[in-house]
């Protein structure tokens, strides 16, 4: 989401504080296994006041790469194998007002 104010920021954040949302920047030491987490877990991430250039880690989650392996769902995230939960939600937001994202990231 475009964000310039802020407001879907905090729209997010009133919106998921009960399914305990998990609020991360790109440039976070912890931001990787925050991700990872959320995932297996089913917790709702957002990531906030990003660029124009997202990190490469998120391509397969963003083109949805889970594959299922003995009944289960999985998704692979930097190096590591992680279980994907259908409870799961991703939202992004930038503060840029005109921001230019390649194709992939803006559907």
């Amino acid at each position: 989401m475009i964000d310039p104010q802020g407001q879907a920021n905090k729209w997010i954040k009133n919106m998921e504080k009960q399914n305990n949302l998990v609020v991360v920047k790109l440039n976070n030491a912890n931001f990787v296994r925050s991700l990872e987490n959320a995932v297996q877990f089913g917790t709702p991430l957002l990531l906030e006041n990003v660029g124009e250039e997202l990190d490469p880690v998120l391509e397969p989650l963003l083109q949805k790469q889970i594959y299922k392996q003995a009944g289960v769902n999985y998704l692979r995230i930097g190096d590591a194998t992680v279980e994907y939960s259908d409870e799961f939600r991703f939202f992004i937001t930038t503060r840029l007002r005109n921001p230019h994202y390649l194709p992939e990231v803006s559907v």
